[in-house]
């Protein structure tokens, strides 16, 4: 399962890149429903793209954004002025006698106002790091598909849910962030053939076991560990990585873009390593033809994950 990807997150490259046009609509419906108060979570490098708008439709965008931000920062603020408050409180409390209650207290505070000092400085930093374009499950991520003839990006939440399936489904079946491929004319038949896209991405990180990683057999009662591994291409490229997506409706709710990266068997060098999927990229002399699927050829689909770019993946442990 890909649970973690670093991808590209700035629509514009897209554009440069590929030849393709950005859905400014839905890049504007999205942030406007964020700022009504959906759940949506969009990578800072998402943001970032929109930091120097040259079109009224981008300037509408970097004001909802703007907004947005400075609505987080004021509950941010009140949070770090209840959190040290509480924080003074078990101070005191612990002058008087040391408890459990208040060094578990003393201990939560300093935590959160730690983690809302970080929020406050990422809404406020201008340089770029690695983690604003890494997506997790439930995170947006820009994909490719294609749309009469054209190229077209549009931002998606990574976690597809099917057209017919109920919202419930985002919990009740959470790993539908990915497609087995093994499962694309079962519960994706939907989607195979009919809706595909494509995420560009550098990296992506898996939950492996220390022990399958590290080929060690665990004694009895010896407990294992679960470490994060960051599998890289060798040579270092940007990867078209297979997905399928879906627009979600439902009466009196708002639409939802989403998609699933396709998965299959790893290669040798991710087997070794302890973790049993890895995502398919595609070459690039098959975008049209991966996006623009003709469904009743679905043997020239999988012929093109099958001739699937193969680069060695090297793996580290994610800082």
């Amino acid at each position: 399962m890909c649970y973690s990807a670093q991808i590209l997150a700035d629509y514009r490259k897209y554009v440069r890149m590929f030849g393709a046009h950005m859905s400014i609509e839905e890049f504007t419906r999205l942030f406007f429903e964020r700022v009504q108060g959906s759940k949506a979570k969009i990578p800072k490098a998402m943001e970032d793209a929109f930091a120097e708008p040259q079109t009224d439709a981008e300037r509408e965008i970097r004001a909802l954004i703007d907004k947005f931000n400075a609505e987080q920062v004021i509950k941010l603020e009140q949070e770090r002025f209840k959190q040290r408050t509480r924080l003074a409180d078990a101070e005191r409390a612990l002058q008087n006698k040391v408890t459990k209650a208040a060094n578990e207290s003393r201990r939560i505070a300093t935590d959160k106002i730690e983690w809302t000092r970080g929020k406050l400085e990422d809404i406020n930093r201008i340089l770029p790091e690695a983690r604003d374009s890494r997506i997790f499950p439930g995170n947006h991520a820009p994909v490719m598909v294609m749309e009469n003839g054209q190229r077209v990006i549009k931002p998606m939440r990574y976690q597809c849910r099917l057209a017919d399936k109920p919202a419930s489904y985002d919990v009740k079946y959470p790993g539908t962030y990915n497609a087995r491929r093994d499962s694309l004319e079962g519960f994706w038949k939907p989607l195979f053939g009919y809706s595909h896209g494509l995420l560009v991405v550098s990296a992506f990180f898996e939950n492996v076991s220390r022990a399958r990683m590290e080929g060690h057999v665990l004694a009895q009662g010896e407990q294992d560990e679960n470490v994060i591994l960051e599998f890289s291409p060798n040579p270092p490229h940007e990867m078209l990585v297979a997905c399928l997506w879906s627009r979600w409706s439902s009466p009196g709710e708002p639409d939802l873009l989403s998609f699933a990266a396709i998965t299959d068997e790893p290669p040798a060098e991710v087997a070794a390593a302890g973790h049993d999927r890895c995502i398919i990229p595609i070459k690039p002399e098959y975008i049209d033809a991966w996006l623009d699927p003709d469904p009743s050829d679905l043997a020239a689909q999988y012929a093109i994950l099958d001739d699937r770019d193969r680069p060695f993946y090297e793996h580290r442990l994610a800082a």
